[in-house]
């Protein structure tokens, strides 16, 4: 049911139309200039520049007067002020596009097209003075309205659910939104230009696959009707990155769209954006991407000020476990493990093994406590399926996680390139699964026969895009570095028909001008005072010139009962 506002803007849309107007015009109209040219570029002493501008954008604000008015233009740079006069838009006797179409028919949001020149107003505002206007897009929905005084908003478009929901009004009404996917494509960018020039190569591998490997998470799972086979949508795109080092390329890396069937939290969105590499690793490719996107070294994520110069303090995963719980886990076998996580209040399950279990204590009890960026290293094998085992303990492999912030921000490590090692641990992976855990890996013929081509020895490294993009631009939420994150279905409320109204006793045609009016439900009807919805109602008959009787108070008030 449409609102009052947008059932207006749909009998403007219609008057155009009649007028010989396309609101929704198919003819291309070039821009010469942006708004932020004119802002930034002005100069009162050089009166042949900016004569012939030509701009296009949404109208945000409008004050309409006389034979002048003033509006706001925004286009995908910034907003400026535009100076509309009855007589230049329309220099012959017909003013329809001014005082019908401007004044009247257009609104808040409408995307327009003006060609004129600029200059500054004696209030000192730079200014476009318009002399043709162009109707180029009719909007049929009203945009929130952000209102600002004495450096105070008011009535913003800030509620989280919203938002996300609707990311292109949110891009339209809140500049700095805009200002951080900017950012993100820069910090992407600043990656890919230092792995190019260090001579890697960027590929593109499958998102699509029989077998979802290297991680340990849950997949999604889709069918493929032609081979009627399962498949399943990439968890990680490492076992065929390696399989291109096996191929003979010195490095590749990728930036992927990963999906993993988990949670959904702060800092955890079922699809994302990973970025893997796979050659010697060079630790200070993060330093250099905060430097290059933000000028400095340093960021400010909420009260935390975190520092990216070298070098980062280094602790071994069990050194951090035994720091921050006063346990030692070395040589724990599961069963001394599980009676760990026991006396430190950590919920496991059955289908734990070893890896998780260590796992768990790290992330409960250690993780979160490292803002400034810590590399941790030597994870226990368990924890490890892929990476190759520590050459001074084959205990612990030689793995390191970056966390900062609280998060894991890159994972990196030798990469395991003996076939008989990989392929016990997949089996042990196996075990798992059987056990019941459902991010357990699967085995991978396919890539130990790759192996067992050889592979030379070789290290990898992950960033979390996303994560590392909510560091830089000061987020403390996932959803907000992304355009379209997961959200939950819309609750879709029922809205009430004529009959529903017809109901309780509102005759035909009253119910129909409720339902055209905002009325959603009967409980909404109920809840107005039976004077104020007379005068209204009868308001209405008034102002469409209905050809029935004026509402009397009695009737209204059986309504409501």
């Amino acid at each position: 049911m449409l609102s009052e506002q947008e059932q207006i803007r749909r009998n403007s849309l219609a008057e155009l139309y009649k007028l010989g107007i396309n609101p929704y015009p198919q003819a291309a109209f070039p821009v010469n200039v942006f708004t932020t040219d004119i802002l930034n570029q002005f100069d009162d002493n050089n009166p042949d520049q900016f004569q012939e501008v030509t701009m296009a954008g949404r109208i945000m604000s409008r004050r309409i007067m006389g034979a002048a008015s003033f509006c706001e233009l925004q286009d995908s740079k910034g907003r400026i002020q535009l100076y509309i006069k009855r007589d230049e838009i329309c220099p012959g006797e017909d003013k329809t596009m001014y005082n019908t179409v401007f004044k009247r028919l257009l609104d808040i949001g409408d995307f327009i097209g003006v060609k004129g020149f600029a200059f500054r107003t004696q209030m000192g505002e730079i200014s476009v003075h318009v002399k043709e206007l162009t109707v180029l897009s009719k909007s049929l929905r009203p945009l929130p309205i952000v209102k600002e005084k004495d450096g105070v908003k008011y009535d913003e478009f800030n509620d989280p659910e919203l938002r996300y929901r609707m990311r292109y009004v949110d891009l339209v009404v809140n500049d700095r939104v805009k200002d951080i996917f900017i950012a993100r494509t820069r910090i992407i960018d600043s990656i890919r230009r230092f792995f190019n020039e260090s001579g890697y190569l960027e590929v593109e591998t499958p998102v699509l696959q029989a077998i979802p490997g290297g991680a340990t998470a849950r997949p999604f799972i889709t069918h493929h009707n032609a081979l009627d086979i399962p498949m399943y949508l990439r968890i990680a795109d490492e076992l065929y990155l390696k399989r291109l080092i096996v191929g003979g390329f010195e490095g590749v890396y990728e930036f992927s769209r990963n999906f993993r069937n988990e949670g959904m939290d702060r800092t955890h969105n079922p699809e994302f954006t990973a970025m893997e590499i796979y050659v010697a690793y060079k630790d200070y490719m993060i330093e250099r991407a905060v430097t290059e996107v933000l000028g400095t070294d340093t960021v400010k994520v909420g009260d935390n000020e975190i520092c990216f110069k070298r070098p980062f303090k280094r602790i071994t995963m069990i050194d951090s476990i035994k720091e921050k719980t006063g346990i030692d886990i070395t040589g724990m076998d599961e069963a001394q493990l599980r009676d760990v996580c026991k006396q430190l209040g950590i919920e496991v399950d059955e289908t734990m093994g070893k890896g998780k279990l260590i796992d768990e204590i790290f992330g409960e009890k250690c993780e979160g406590t490292y803002i400034q960026p810590t590399f941790i290293t030597d994870y226990p094998v368990e924890m490890s399926p892929l990476c190759k085992r520590h050459r001074n303990n084959p205990e612990l492999t030689e793995r390191f996680e970056l966390m900062v912030n609280g998060k894991e921000l890159a994972n990196a490590y030798t990469e395991l390139n003996d076939p008989i090692d990989q392929r016990a641990r997949f089996e042990e992976q196996m075990k798992l699964s059987e056990r019941g855990d459902d991010e357990a890996m699967f085995i991978d013929q396919d890539f130990l026969r790759a192996l067992e081509y050889g592979m030379p020895p070789t290290s990898g490294m992950g960033i979390g895009i996303d994560r590392f993009v909510m560091l830089l631009t000061g987020q403390t939420t996932i959803q907000e570095v992304l355009l379209f994150p997961m959200m939950r279905p819309e609750k879709v409320q029922k809205v009430a028909t004529p009959e529903d109204f017809m109901a309780i006793g509102v005759p035909e045609v009253w119910a129909k001008v409720l339902c055209a009016n905002g009325y959603t439900s009967v409980e909404k009807l109920k809840e107005e005072k039976s004077t104020a919805l007379r005068e209204k109602l009868n308001g209405l008959r008034k102002k469409n010139k209905m050809e029935v009787p004026a509402l009397q108070l009695e009737e209204v008030e059986a309504w409501l009962q």
